[in-house]
């Protein structure tokens, strides 16, 4: 049983920069990723990165975002700059190996 705890979100002026983090209790040698809900929607992917290292971006968010890992802490990462109001949701860690787990989530809220 893989357990994720996200930090990091919290509210912001358009334009500024946030940090997530997601620590998970074993290794991160899986897929790992970031995703996103806001009110209304259906949750997206917003970054991913394989065990290699290599990155994926919604569109929406490429240039803005870096996802990073820190193997050895067991930590993966989401830079976020400039930061607009359509980048306010529900942020949540992802981990990919037979099966999905899912971090509590962390919010993230953009104001204009």
């Amino acid at each position: 049983q893989v357990q994720l705890v996200e930090s990091g979100g919290g509210s912001v002026q358009a334009g500024g920069s946030l940090r997530l983090s997601c620590a998970a209790s074993g290794s991160i040698f899986a897929m790992m990723g970031w995703y996103r809900q806001a009110p209304g929607k259906q949750r997206e992917l917003v970054a991913g990165i394989t065990p290699g290292g290599s990155t994926n971006y919604a569109d929406s968010v490429k240039g803005r975002f870096t996802i990073f890992r820190d193997n050895t802490k067991n930590t993966v990462y989401l830079q976020m700059n400039s930061l607009k109001p359509e980048d306010t949701a529900v942020y949540y860690c992802n981990y990919r190996l037979l099966r999905d787990y899912w971090g509590q989530g962390t919010q993230v809220t953009v104001s204009s």
